[in-house]
């Protein structure tokens, strides 16, 4: 077992990654923040918000102080809204009961929101050199194909067989190195498509690649249909060039961020439309755009854009905010939209030349 540690850090010294922007000046802190953003996301995707966001929020002290709405207008686009929400409440956390200090005793760490096992265990070696081991996405396909581990590895004994072989693996020095270098390895070397057996440190030694079985593994998670939803979407324009937002729910898909109106039905939509219409005397013009769909983890959601043009006078609307549609294309404005609600403001004001 000890062979393979060594020869991990043998590689990562030569060819790992050293220069990301989280691995310079590097505080619990810093680090962190990169480990909440690297959660089912590619290094690559992460690393421009990542420093938009460490420019915004350079302490946890600013973070907290931070309203929820600046936080996840800097997080908007990233994915998985929560771990935005969560940041900000560990944050806020950290400063009440921490005195801004990161906690340093895992149980500590693996009690704030939006942090589990792996990474707890990632900030502690990484930061604090303490022995944790780790088992993100990354680590789960190395540790699979070194061991042809039959099964897809979020069955509860397949995971508990993985976690005890991060553990015996975990050397007894150079915690922070070694976990940065098995993460490198599976997300450089050790690939989900293409994997580079032939600069593996461990090639020798792992299992699918002695049988040849590199491509079966780690074992795909049995497929299940998703469900199909679908929504109708209504984007109001008034006629100084305001459309108007509605601050999601802070439970759910996008909670916290700011969408257009969604209603369940098409009926639903134009009765809410006409109800509008009635108090802004009349508008320029109604047009029902082509749907598209948005694949979340569990479900596909059709999304209807309704657009409505031209609203003489502003409708008294509660629970949300008429705001300038060139403002929200602005990358610095201060609302956090969905990817999907971003691309629907942008085909609006690429419309109006047509």
């Amino acid at each position: 077992m000890s062979n393979f540690s060594t020869q991990l850090l043998t590689w990562f010294d030569q060819h790992g990654r050293h220069d990301l922007p989280w691995q310079q000046a590097m505080t619990p802190y810093r680090v962190w923040v990169s480990e909440i953003m690297l959660q089912q996301t590619q290094v690559k995707t992460v690393i421009p918000y990542y420093e938009k966001f460490m420019a915004a929020f350079p302490s946890v002290e600013v973070l907290a102080e931070a309203s929820q709405v600046q936080v996840l207008a800097h997080w908007a686009g990233l994915g998985y809204y929560a771990r935005g929400r969560n940041l900000h409440k560990s944050a806020q956390i950290i400063v009440t009961d921490y005195a801004g200090v990161f906690p340093d005793k895992f149980e500590d760490v693996l009690a704030l929101p939006g942090i589990g096992r792996s990474t707890a265990g990632a900030i502690l070696s990484i930061t604090q050199n303490q022995r944790y081991a780790i088992l993100d996405g990354n680590v789960k396909r190395v540790l699979s194909r070194y061991f042809a581990l039959e099964g897809w590895t979020g069955e509860r004994k397949n995971e508990q067989f993985l976690w005890q072989k991060a553990e015996e693996l975990t050397p007894i020095a150079r915690f922070g190195d070694y976990t940065q270098a098995i993460m490198d390895l599976g997300a450089t070397v050790c690939t989900r498509s293409k994997p580079s057996c032939e600069q593996c440190p461990i090639q020798a030694d792992c299992l699918a690649k002695q049988q040849e079985r590199v491509a079966s593994f780690p074992v795909a998670k049995p497929k299940k249909e998703k469900p199909i939803k679908r929504a109708y979407f209504l984007m109001l324009e008034n006629t100084v060039g305001e459309v108007f937002l509605q601050q999601r729910p802070q439970k759910g898909v996008w909670g916290g961020l700011w969408s257009f109106p969604e209603y369940e039905s098409h009926e639903m939509c134009l009765a809410q439309i006409k109800k509008y219409e009635s108090q802004s005397k009349g508008l320029q013009s109604l047009v029902e755009w082509n749907s598209f769909r948005h694949t979340f983890s569990h479900y596909h959601l059709d999304m209807f854009p309704v657009l409505v043009r031209g609203m003489k006078e502003i409708p008294i609307i509660e629970n949300g905010v008429w705001v300038c549609k060139t403002a929200l294309c602005d990358e610095n404005t201060t609302l956090g939209l969905p990817a999907p609600v971003t691309k629907l403001v942008r085909l609006m004001r690429e419309s109006e030349d047509v």
